[in-house]
Parts: structure tokens; C-alpha cells; sequence
């Protein structure tokens, strides 16, 4: 086993359907659900970007084509803007397109996870990357992703990101059968999707974060339609356990599924409260609504 690659190469998938919002995600994609003023989707490519990824691509679908134009440059409304003397709106778009090298490919049709990091193959070659599910949100201060590159560069390894849930939670997610390795890490020995609570052989949950060594590939062309007849990205994995280590890197905050109606308000009230030019007001409005509710 030689030295580790360095992970320099992200994978976003933004093909699903987003049916939990409709009827908002009827001609928009969820991913382009803006979270205070922000694309849901940037948060994500930020958080890559901050963990030292240049290059990413990002997985569409039909009717996507928003979310390529929001990364790519619009000259007339910078030029717009700069006429206006609005520079810092004006730099902010540039920005973003700025952000990385980013490209797109169409997974064509909606048949799962494990499909839609296939179509990566030919772009990824022979290297390592990051899987960032794009309707999940991580706080860049948690470092989750920094950690899990950090980790597979000490073994070489695939590692995916995992968190404790309670009860019924862990018929949503995949879930890890682990044998502990230190503080934090442990050897994934059996990996299952969505099992029924009673049958669940942990309650580590496989949480939307990937570091993956290129073998996966071979793996996805091997698995079949599994739950939700999709093909799932945790069958493959499942299948590379026989050839090699996968490693879970554990954490306990800073997540927010923005696929989820409920969480993705509550991000949306936590970013606004943290804010230096929103906070002071938005906060001193939630505390005089949560009084007027307690009136009630």
C-alpha cells in the first residue's frame, strides 16, 4: 500500500427530485433553495473548498440548469451593479464563480445515490474524492470533512462520516455495524441501508459525507437494485468492505439536513441569529414572538 493521494476532487450529487418542498421544487431544484440569502448548494461547495478541494462535480438532473447559471459568471448584472456602485454585491458574484473549478455531468435518470456517483467514473478516474450530498449542511467551524481527508490520508482507506441516532431515526439512514479504532474512529464491519430499529447493528447513521478510495467503482458496477429499488451507494460499499478497510469517522453537531422541511428552517433561524448584520434584530424579534406564543 503506497502513500495516500491527496483528496483534491468532490462529487455533489443535485439530481433528486426535492418532492418533500413542493410544490417550490416544481421548476426549481431543492438544492437552489436559498438558505438566508444563499443557495443551499453553496454552502456545500464552501465547505469543500475550505477543506482544500479545487475541483468539483456537481451531479444534475432535468431542470437544473439554475443551479449551473448561480456558479457561473452573468457580466450583465456585474456590470450592472458595478454602475450602481453596488462593488460588494458585485465582488460576491464574482466569487462565487471563482469558488473552484466546477463541472457538471447528467445522471440521466433517478436511479439513486449509487447511480448518480457512477456517472463520476470518467471524471474522477484512478484518484480518491469526496462524496457531499448536496441537501445536507455541515458547519464549516465542526471540520467534519477536514478530518475524514486527514484520516484516509493516514490509511489509504475510504472513510464515511457517522453520528449516533435514537430509536426510529435509524430506519432513514444507512447504518455501520463498528469495532473502534481510536477517539472518534472506528472499522466499519457491516454496513446496512434503512434497517428496522430492532435489526440495526448500531445506532451510527451514515451521515451524507464520503471520502472514497476509486475501487467503489468496480463496486457500483457490481450491485443491484436494492432498497427503494434505487442503487445504493451503501450496497457498494458494503461489497468493498470484502477488499478492503472502510473507516468511520464519528461526530456529534453541526449538521442540518436541508432536505428536511423542519431542519432547514432551523439552519435558516441559526444563521440569521448568528449574523453581524441581521442578529442583533432578527434575534430580538424571535424572543418577542416566542413570548407572544407563550401568551397564547
Amino acid at each position: 500500500m503506497g502513500p495516500a493521494r491527496s483528496v483534491t476532487t468532490a462529487v455533489i450529487p443535485a439530481a433528486g427530485l426535492g418532492t418533500r418542498f413542493l410544490p417550490a421544487t416544481k421548476a426549481q431544484p431543492k438544492e437552489m433553495l436559498p438558505v438566508v440569502d444563499k443557495p443551499a448548494i453553496q454552502y456545500v461547495v464552501e465547505e469543500a473548498v475550505h477543506a482544500g478541494i479545487d475541483d468539483i462535480l456537481i451531479i444534475t438532473g432535468r431542470g437544473k440548469r439554475s443551479l449551473e447559471d448561480h456558479f457561473d459568471r452573468n457580466f450583465e448584472l456585474e456590470y450592472f451593479l458595478g454602475e450602481r456602485g453596488k462593488h460588494d454585491q458585485r465582488d460576491q458574484l464574482v466569487d462565487i464563480a471563482e469558488l473552484a473549478d466546477i463541472h457538471y455531468v447528467r445522471q440521466g435518470e433517478p436511479l439513486g445515490l449509487g447511480h448518480a456517483i457512477s456517472v463520476a467514473r470518467k471524471h474522477v478516474g484512478d484518484n480518491p474524492f469526496a462524496v457531499l450530498l448536496g441537501d445536507e449542511w455541515m458547519r464549516a467551524d465542526v471540520g467534519l470533512l477536514d478530518g475524514m481527508i486527514r484520516t484516509y490520508e493516514r490509511y489509504n482507506r475510504s472513510v464515511i462520516a457517522l453520528m449516533e441516532v435514537t430509536g426510529e431515526e435509524i430506519a432513514r439512514y444507512g447504518c455501520v455495524k463498528p469495532e473502534p479504532v481510536s477517539d472518534g474512529l472506528v472499522q466499519v464491519l457491516d454496513i446496512v441501508e434503512k434497517p428496522s430499529p430492532a435489526d440495526a447493528p448500531s445506532n451510527l447513521a451514515v451521515m451524507g459525507r464520503y471520502v472514497l478510495t476509486p475501487e467503489i467503482f468496480d463496486m457500483l458496477d457490481r450491485i443491484e437494485p436494492g432498497a427503494g429499488g434505487e442503487l445504493q451507494l451503501t450496497d457498494a460499499i458494503g461489497l468493498l468492505l470484502d477488499e478492503q478497510a472502510v473507516y468511520g469517522y464519528t461526530f456529534t453537531d453541526g449538521r442540518y439536513d436541508t432536505g428536511q422541511v423542519l431542519d432547514y428552517l432551523k439552519v435558516i433561524v441559526e444563521l440569521a441569529a448568528e449574523r453581524t448584520d441581521l442578529g442583533p434584530e432578527f434575534r430580538s424579534f424571535l424572543v418577542d414572538f416566542v413570548r407572544e406564543y407563550e401568551d397564547l
